[in-house]
């Protein structure tokens, strides 16, 4: 089973309600729209985005849950930090969540040390659950996220390379204020002026 969903309405929204998930899990195909992509270019700060979309399996997960995994896959146009030359490139990232109605989302669970001592849940375990709000995961949200956190902060062009700028003087241990003393004619306060 396909679900395609290309409603505007919202920015980002691609709101899954449990009940359209059925027991036998549910394929969905997200495709931005142009207003979408142009949100979300604006929001990331990339001079564009020219094809985003997620192919997604949602499957119920303990009764009243989701797991929804996939990949996202867009192509963007970004400055490099070198050059500030726009590129293309692709981006892909797999994505795996898990959401939960409220009351079983994001909760600490105790437990007790050797001493008797009570702790939050264990840190290095797994991730709890996102929150189901209204019974529906915001897949729209999801792939946003997913794409923001694919996306490289320093991106350079195929190829280009920082080369940092020789010294302007040949004597590496003159003084940063040389050039200052120099500028003022070594002028000191007690100079009068």
């Amino acid at each position: 089973m396909r679900h395609e969903s290309h409603d505007s309405h919202a920015a980002h929204s691609r709101p899954l309600s449990l009940a359209e998930v059925p027991p036998e899990g549910l394929d969905i195909q997200l495709v931005a729209t142009e207003a979408e992509r142009a949100a979300l270019a604006e929001l990331n700060g990339l001079p564009a985005i020219l094809s985003l979309e997620a192919t997604l399996r949602a499957k119920r997960w303990r009764g009243d849950g989701l797991d929804i995994e996939g990949e996202v896959r867009a192509r963007i146009r970004q400055t490099c930090v070198v050059t500030l030359d726009e590129f293309e490139s692709d981006v892909a990232e797999p994505l795996h969540l898990r959401f939960a109605p409220p009351q079983d989302a994001p909760r600490s669970r105790p437990h007790h040390d050797s001493s008797g001592e009570e702790h939050a849940h264990d840190a290095l375990g797994e991730d709890p659950p996102d929150p189901l709000i209204g019974g529906a995961a915001d897949l729209g949200a999801v792939v946003s996220e997913f794409l923001t956190l694919a996306l490289d902060p320093y991106p350079r062009k195929p190829g280009v390379e920082f080369v940092e700028p020789a010294p302007s003087t040949p004597d590496e241990n003159v003084s940063p204020f040389a050039k200052l003393r120099a500028a003022v004619g070594n002028k000191t306060p007690a100079d009068g002026n």
